[in-house]
């Protein structure tokens, strides 16, 4: 299996015309660059290409001013489908697609679904968010440092400026070829396409934390209603029911926390996220992972005071993804 290593650059309409913004795709993608790697993540090729606008014919001039890009330059790209089919074409058969950060999976998609070229796939699938896997790494799991810095910590040559898409795809694939080989098991799902129905949602176990992906739901009341979404299972036991010891709350109206106890494996943490789908409604991302009393007791007395599930919705609070 080869890792595709890539980045883009996107244009969209600048405050003076922001009226004529084009719903179906805020963000038109004007460069991409990748890098490929082997199984073994030595780099073995290189793809680089500018894209000819189609749908905004003026550079923000923000984007011009951070890629230094303009759009006579532009002028000499190809119109997205061609690159797109020449793009999947250099990829191959057998790869996985790496970025730094989880926006550009997002966007390469919307500019795939504005010319009606098929997706990738038709639900979530794996890929490999090489700026979490660097916190994984080396700090926290939580931090995401910016690419420059990345490089910086881990003393890596910057022969080639920043903030092109090939130049950035190829400090990505740098930083790639340097992480341990465990942390790659730390897979990230994009999300474009959700699961179409029960069976196809998601389920996977890494070294710490379980984590479930919903279909997707008409509004926040129906996704905290349903009995899946707010279930409290020990992934550990197969799936078996726990009783939970702190029911469902939330302190900041963006995520739902709980705690239940396994008698086999000890108290269980869960954390619900309510996100908007790409066009309209709701899905949760439900993690899990297993934690020592000390901090059972820490969680039950930060619930004083937060709202339960039905008190979030009969005030009527508003979704903040």
């Amino acid at each position: 299996m080869n890792y595709i290593v890539f980045d883009l650059e996107w244009n969209q309409a600048d405050f003076a015309d922001a009226a004529n913004t084009v719903k179906e795709l805020p963000f038109e993608i004007i460069d991409i660059g990748a890098v490929k790697l082997n199984h073994e993540r030595y780099m073995v090729d290189e793809f680089d290409q500018l894209v000819k606008p189609q749908v905004y014919s003026r550079m923000h001039y923000i984007t011009s001013q951070i890629i230094h890009l303009h759009m006579r330059d532009l002028m000499k790209g190809k119109p997205f489908p061609k690159m797109m089919a020449e793009f999947l074409a250099w990829c191959g058969d057998d790869y996985i697609f790496c970025t730094w950060g989880d926006c550009d999976l997002v966007e390469l998609q919307r500019n795939m679904r504005y010319y009606f070229m098929p997706l990738f796939s038709d639900g979530p699938f794996r890929y490999l968010d090489v700026q979490k896997l660097f916190s994984i790494a080396y700090e926290d799991r939580k931090s995401r440092r910016s690419l420059e810095s990345a490089i910086d910590f881990l003393h890596l040559q910057k022969d080639i400026p920043f903030h092109r898409a090939f130049s950035d795809a190829y400090y990505t694939a740098k930083i790639l070829a340097e992480l341990p080989e465990g942390v790659l098991a730390n897979y990230s799902y994009d999300t474009f396409v959700l699961p179409r129905s029960r069976g196809e949602e998601i389920y996977t176990t890494f070294e710490n934390y379980h984590k479930y992906i919903s279909v997707e739901f008409p509004g926040r009341g129906s996704a905290v209603s349903d009995r899946e979404v707010m279930s409290t299972r020990c992934y550990l036991c197969g799936g078996r029911h726990i009783k939970r010891k702190i029911k469902w709350f939330s302190t900041n109206g963006r995520q739902f926390h709980s705690v239940a106890y396994c008698p086999v494996h000890g108290y269980m943490k869960s954390k619900l996220r309510l996100k908007k789908a790409i066009d309209h409604g709701i899905y949760v991302v439900k993690t899990a992972k297993f934690i020592d009393e000390k901090r059972y007791l820490e969680i039950r007395e930060r619930k004083a005071g937060a709202m339960s599930v039905a008190t979030y919705l009969s005030k009527g609070r508003h979704l903040k993804p």
